[in-house]
């Protein structure tokens, strides 16, 4: 079954506040050890350095070392820019009949999106369907974006 940590009998007298932090700092510390490629050495030594004791440090490095692989292949999965948009093309599709054959007539735009990483090049393309109202929102959200990143670089 999914159980919750804060679930866990054995943690119940502690602070919930607590046990978020413990486990982003746990989180982040095994990020990071995937990120730079550390070694074991490397993570009992940093782990030594934050007064953890000698059987915790051991039971985690055995468990990061059983997981490691994997770690490394999610993490190059993730990537490590966002997407870059090149180009975009839309086109205006109408909506005749509904699944129950009634008229509708509604038009709408059907958006998509080409983006690229430079971490590893081309990705699929992003499309989304949308009405006029949403599209015209859409672009003013992004004038807004464009006028605020100018404001930014002239100072």
């Amino acid at each position: 079954s999914d159980s919750f940590i804060l679930d866990d009998p054995d943690l119940k007298d502690i602070d919930p506040t607590v046990l978020k932090h413990c486990h982003a700092a746990a989180a982040t510390c095994i990020l990071e050890a995937g990120k730079q490629k550390a070694d074991i050495a490397a993570i009992s030594t940093c782990l030594e350095d934050c007064k953890l004791d000698k059987e915790r440090i051991e039971q985690f490095c055995t468990e990061y070392q059983k997981n490691k692989d994997a770690l490394e292949i999610l993490l190059g999965s993730i990537g490590r820019s966002p997407l870059h948009i090149t180009d975009v093309s839309w086109r205006l599709e109408y909506q005749i009949k509904n699944n129950q054959l009634h008229k509708t007539y509604q038009p709408s735009y059907l958006v998509t999106l080409n983006v690229e990483n430079s971490d590893s090049g081309s990705h699929p393309d992003i499309s989304f369907s949308c009405t006029m109202e949403q599209l015209q929102d859409l672009v003013g959200k992004l004038k807004d974006a464009a006028k605020s990143l100018e404001r930014a670089t002239q100072m």
